[in-house]
């Protein structure tokens, strides 16, 4: 065995290990919710576009995205655009990968591989500083409701024309809308690879975390997540992501599909 398989199923190991041990958990719980007070993931970026997100989510992004190589990704909630610009980011370099082993040339500012973002309410500020980027070429960006019928049309009409689909969920965290949106938009998940389900962390925090929010513990993401797979046997929840992570906004939020 090469010393990479050995690397590998020593981490496997350790990772699981990090999943059972209690105190760990519970120490990464009540830090999860001082720092969720401090507003700590509301201060990072993504190539100089901010990123609501924990550090953490954002590698196990760029883990998946590699992994899976989509052509196309499809996310709700777009607010200053960083996780838009984090998708693009690897999609590119995707493509740079593909051109090199190819040996091909590739026009940077030409790519099949596209991210697809909704929101109800595009922030004009927002969507100017988006669409100068230099990876706006990659990004498509569409305005309204994410769960009315005439946006979940135009999606899955675009997606359609795409082979390997990978779906994060980001936007209005009741858990009527999200379990809307997994109605509508989880089957559009490749096999083996994931619809992620973020702030799913808001069914662990105290009631008075979201004072000013219509969600809350026990009307949030991960109520949503746990009554879709009731009856869509088609995903699993990859724990091997929440165990590895443990600082994470999303558990029981990496959904995987795996038929």
């Amino acid at each position: 065995m090469n010393e990479q398989k050995i690397f590998k199923q020593e981490c496997t190991k350790e990772i699981l290990s990090q999943g059972e041990d209690e105190l760990l958990l519970e120490s990464t719980k009540k830090w999860l919710t001082y720092s969720f007070r401090k507003k700590y993931p509301y201060h990072f970026s993504c190539l100089g576009r901010p990123i609501i997100q924990y550090p953490q989510d954002m590698v196990a992004i760029q883990e998946i995205i590699w992994d899976v190589k989509p052509d196309l990704i499809i996310e709700t909630g777009i607010a200053h655009g960083g996780s838009l610009i984090l998708s693009a980011s690897m999609l590119a370099q995707i493509d740079m990968m593909e051109a090199i082993e190819s040996g091909q040339t590739m026009n940077p500012n030409q790519s099949k591989r596209k991210v697809l973002g909704i929101d109800i309410d595009i922030r004009e500020h927002n969507k100017i500083e988006i669409e100068k980027h230099y990876l706006s070429s990659r990004i498509k960006m569409i305005q309204g409701s994410s769960i009315s019928s005439e946006i979940i049309d135009q999606v899955k009409n675009i997606a359609s024309n795409y082979e390997t689909i990978l779906v994060f969920l980001d936007s209005n965290h009741t858990h009527a809308h999200v379990l809307a949106e997994l109605e509508a938009y989880a089957e559009l998940t490749s096999i083996n690879s994931f619809c992620v389900v973020f702030d799913t962390i808001v069914e662990d925090l105290p009631l008075n975390a979201f004072t000013d929010r219509p969600w809350g513990p026990g009307d949030n993401p991960k109520t949503a997540v746990w009554e879709y797979l009731k009856s869509h046997s088609g995903f699993e929840i990859d724990k091997s992501i929440e165990n590895k992570l443990l600082i994470t906004v999303a558990p029981d939020g990496y959904l995987k599909r795996v038929r």
